[in-house]
């Protein structure tokens, strides 16, 4: 487990020293997520899980969704009639 003595700065800033931030894989502009748990921070990087999915798939997806909507939508304008 790699420490280290930070200082809150002004406005709560935090630097997190290179041997940090080298150990997590991050860099200027990357986001952590902040967790707070019986008095102790616990610092991760934010990694969005990149999904592979089908093209295809989505179209089919979005065409069905906005399908619908139209048929809501028209519904809707039959009863305020």
């Amino acid at each position: 487990m790699a420490e280290a003595i930070l200082r809150i700065g002004r406005k709560g800033v935090l630097i997190l020293p290179k041997g940090l931030r080298e150990r997590l894989g991050v860099d200027e502009g990357d986001e952590l997520v902040a967790e707070a748990s019986n008095g102790a921070l616990f610092l991760r990087p934010l990694k969005p899980k990149v999904v592979d999915i089908d093209p295809k798939l989505v179209e089919g997806l979005l065409a069905e969704e906005g399908g619908l909507e139209g048929k809501g939508a028209k519904r809707l304008v039959e009863a305020c009639r």
